[in-house]
C-alpha cells in the first residue's frame, strides 16, 4: 500500500459528515470512498457520487463473490464498501477515507492493520442531546435512541488511534487535517514517497 487509508467513524450528531466534508475541500489528495448501497437515492442524489445505487440481487452476488472490504444490513438496506477499488486507489498512491461505523472499522482493520483510525467525538453528552434535540426532527423518543446508541458507539473509541473532540468545527477540522498530514510524515510512508533517496539513507 502506498496511500493511507483513513477510518472516520462518529457516532450521530458528532458532526462527522460535515468534518468529512471540509477536509476533502481542503485536501483535495484525499479521495472519498463511494460505498455501494441497496437503498433508493434521495432526492438529488447521483449515482456514483453519494452511492453506487445496486439492487439486492446485485449487492449478494457481491457479497459471494468476496468484493467487499466490509459490508453491513442497516434499517432493512445493505451497504458495503468495494474491496477491489480501495486497493486499486491505494496502489495507486492516493490516500483513501472511508466513513463508516465501528462495526465496518473493525472489518477494514482485519485487512489493513495499518489504516489511520479516528474517532470524532462530541465534547460531552449533554451537548450531543442539544445537538440532536436541536435538529427538531425527532420526538424524544427517537432522540432518546439515538443517544443510547450513541453512548453503544462511543465505548469503542479506544479502538482507534486518534480522538478528536468536536466542539468548536474549527477546532476539529483543524485536528483532522493535522492527523491527515501527520501521517503522510512517517517514516514509512515516507520510504514509499521517496524511496530513492531515502533508500540510500538508511
Amino acid at each position: 500500500m502506498t496511500g493511507n487509508l483513513y477510518i472516520v467513524s462518529a457516532p450521530s450528531g458528532a458532526g462527522k459528515t460535515t468534518l468529512v466534508r471540509l477536509l476533502l475541500e481542503q485536501e483535495p489528495s484525499v479521495q472519498l470512498s463511494i460505498s455501494h448501497t441497496t437503498r433508493d437515492p434521495r432526492p438529488g442524489e447521483l449515482h456514483g457520487r453519494e452511492y453506487h445505487f445496486v439492487d439486492a440481487t446485485t449487492f449478494k452476488a457481491m457479497i459471494e463473490s468476496h468484493d467487499f472490504l466490509e459490508w453491513a444490513e442497516v434499517h432493512g438496506n445493505f451497504y458495503g464498501t468495494s474491496r477491489s477499488s480501495i486497493a486499486g486507489r491505494l496502489a495507486a498512491g492516493a490516500d483513501v477515507l472511508l466513513e463508516i461505523d465501528w462495526q465496518g472499522a473493525q472489518q477494514v482493520r482485519a485487512q489493513f492493520p495499518e489504516a489511520v483510525g479516528i474517532f470524532i467525538l462530541p465534547p460531552s453528552m449533554d451537548e450531543l442531546a442539544r445537538r440532536l434535540t436541536g435538529r427538531g426532527t425527532d420526538s424524544s423518543e427517537v432522540v432518546a435512541r439515538r443517544l443510547a446508541a450513541a453512548e453503544a458507539e462511543m465505548r469503542h473509541v479506544g479502538e482507534f488511534g486518534y480522538v478528536i473532540i468536536n466542539d468548536r468545527l474549527e477546532d476539529a477540522l483543524d485536528d483532522l487535517r493535522a492527523v491527515v498530514r501527520a501521517s503522510r510524515l512517517t517514516l514509512a510512508a515516507q520510504r514509499v514517497r521517496h524511496a530513492d533517496f531515502l533508500t540510500r539513507l538508511i
